[in-house]
């Protein structure tokens, strides 16, 4: 998620309100999975475009998503390239997608206000939208509200982990990585519930794919590869009865490869065993 500060040419009424004499390109709808959002919890959020009649576009611009409090400060962004770039949308064309994301663990409660633009990388410019304009061509998009951080089902990064880790130009970015078996506790949930694990691997360190396990009291409940670098979130479904009768549950992720960065080249003086590396593990109640 990055914060991109750019400046737009809008107008300004003699009353005040901020006008847009450009022709909007497009108009943007979001809507989400469920509009009253736990903080730390997932969240799927549906972009739509519907491109104007007569709109072009001369390069691939990146949407700009951005999540305001009551004040309208910024509190964390969902900044992106969308799948369909956008040098190929067509007049009259609708462009959807769905992204997954965590809700940050912010200091706040309340209605959350999800402006939207379009903007070209590394420069001051921003297309004209439909919508309601806030300023600098960042359009109002959606509502939702915004919950204490649900602790329910709060899961543990028990045994098997490496110390935890911050991206070093985004602190509210961090992650812990697996050894060859790791382990997760949490409550038991009692009842149907889904998995989220949101992860990445270095496939090519190994020279083949990882294969990871999920187990569940000794029973695999999921098997997947990791055959690329980048983020995925695997969403694993797990019945009551799996959960068994203990207050706590462990789940076990097991990798048949790992590798030691300081032993496969590029100077690195890293001595761990490393498997994939985990952003998020969380346990959702059905």
């Amino acid at each position: 998620m990055v914060l991109v500060l750019v400046t737009a040419m809008v107008g300004v009424s003699a009353c005040g309100r901020k006008t847009d004499t450009g022709t909007p390109v497009a108009k943007p709808v979001v809507s989400f999975s469920k509009t009253k959002i736990p903080q730390g919890s997932p969240i799927d959020i549906k972009y739509r475009f519907d491109v104007a009649q007569g709109a072009a576009f001369s390069q691939d611009y990146r949407v700009l998503v951005h999540f305001l409090d009551a004040d309208e400060e910024l509190m964390w962004t969902d900044d992106h390239t969308p799948p369909v770039p956008t040098s190929t949308w067509k007049p009259g064309q609708v462009v959807e997608y769905t992204r997954t994301m965590f809700v940050p663990v912010y200091p706040y409660v309340g209605q959350v206000t999800v402006t939207v633009g379009l903007y070209a990388p590394g420069g001051a410019d921003r297309l004209p939208l439909s919508g309601d304009l806030l300023g600098q061509r960042e359009y109002k998009a959606a509502t939702l509200q915004l919950q204490p951080q649900f602790d329910g089902v709060f899961v543990m990064f028990k045994d098997g982990w490496h110390p935890a880790e911050n991206a070093p130009d985004n602190p509210a970015v961090d992650w812990q990585w697996t050894r060859k078996e790791s382990t997760l506790s949490f409550r038991n949930p009692k009842q149907n519930a889904t998995f989220f694990l949101h992860y990445d691997g270095q496939p090519t360190m190994v020279d083949s794919p990882q294969t990871v396990q999920v187990q569940l009291h000794g029973e695999t409940v999921d098997t997947f590869q990791v055959t690329a670098p980048g983020e995925q979130i695997r969403r694993i479904p797990l019945k009551a009865a799996q959960f068994g009768n203990d207050d706590l549950v462990e789940i076990r992720i097991v990798l048949d490869k790992t590798f030691v960065p300081a032993l496969v080249g590029g100077g690195s003086r890293d001595s761990r065993e490393l498997g994939i590396r985990v952003y998020h593990a969380y346990v959702e109640p059905q």
